[in-house]
């Protein structure tokens, strides 16, 4: 990750692209997706009642800025096996807003 990015475009990058299958908030509820509460520092595939690929609980990769830039550029090349249906974010700056908002909405 570069700099960091434009949050109120990161969220609503997260609305259009994340939401319907992911919260954000303390409490949030797991959806088609896990929830992102508590992100950062998490390992991969450790969201309590979530039911996870063995790919993903597997990765034991720590999202942090720089995991999360390369895995949102391409989920399924990140993590062979995983069941996001998410084709990535193929811009720098998407990126980056995105992961602005998510460091911001999880803590």
């Amino acid at each position: 990750m570069s700099a960091p990015g434009n949050s109120a475009k990161g969220a609503k990058l997260f609305k259009t692209r994340c939401e319907q299958c992911h919260t954000v908030e303390a409490g949030g509820a797991n959806k088609t997706g896990p929830s992102l509460h508590g992100l950062f520092g998490r390992k991969s595939g450790q969201v309590e009642g979530y039911a996870y690929t063995d790919a993903n609980k597997q990765k034991g990769v720590e999202w942090n800025e720089q995991t999360l830039f390369e895995y949102l550029e391409n989920p399924k090349k990140y993590i062979p096996g995983t069941k996001m249906a998410f084709g990535g974010l193929k811009k720098a700056g998407d990126r980056n807003d995105l992961i602005t908002y998510l460091k911001e909405s999880t803590a």
